[in-house]
């Protein structure tokens, strides 16, 4: 069952299910869910790797962020990693999936969203890649995904991997939990 958002603001207010969302989220929310901003957007650079048992992820740089008040071009046929100017308190009963505003593939932009794990805390990270042939302006704190929560009903595990606090990459290559 998708969550209403009577009880979205419920989650939010009394048990910070997500922290940090603008002010038109708390008043007028569009949906089932809310609006997430752009909050961190990297460059990402060098070799990665992802085995049975070990990962290391590109190397990343940070180009722009919604602290800084930055505008940033995205330039044509690149990916980067953005995150999320929110974080979330996931409960073991909620998962949330994430899907892209329909501006971004309208202007021929893809934001690599997924699923957001029961018991997973932190800043949220997706791909974001420019399919065109020209740069793309974007704005930080502009809103580019679009995150909806559901029930899980039975029992679920929590998750334990090491993304939990929304670090964006490995430091160097890392056994996987």
């Amino acid at each position: 069952m998708t969550l209403g958002i009577e009880e979205l603001h419920r989650l939010v207010k009394e048990h910070k299910l997500v922290e940090g969302l603008a002010e038109r989220e708390l008043t007028e929310p569009e949906g089932a869910g809310f609006d997430l901003r752009a909050g961190e957007l990297y460059e990402i650079s060098g070799a990665g790797f992802l085995g049975v048992s070990e990962r290391e992820t590109p190397e990343v740089k940070l180009v722009a962020s919604f602290e800084k008040g930055d505008k940033v071009k995205l330039q044509p046929r690149t990916y980067y990693l953005v995150k999320t100017a929110e974080s979330v308190n996931m409960p073991d009963d909620l998962l949330a999936l994430m899907t892209p505003r329909s501006t971004l593939f309208r202007s021929g932009l893809f934001c690599f969203g997924g699923q957001v794990p029961p018991g997973y805390h932190g800043g949220l990270s997706m791909g974001l890649y420019n399919f065109r042939d020209t740069a793309f302006e974007l704005e930080m704190g502009a809103r580019i995904v679009h995150i909806m929560f559901f029930e899980v009903r039975g029992k679920g595990n929590a998750y334990r991997g090491q993304w939990q606090g929304g670090r964006v990459t490995t430091e160097k290559r890392e056994k996987q939990v």
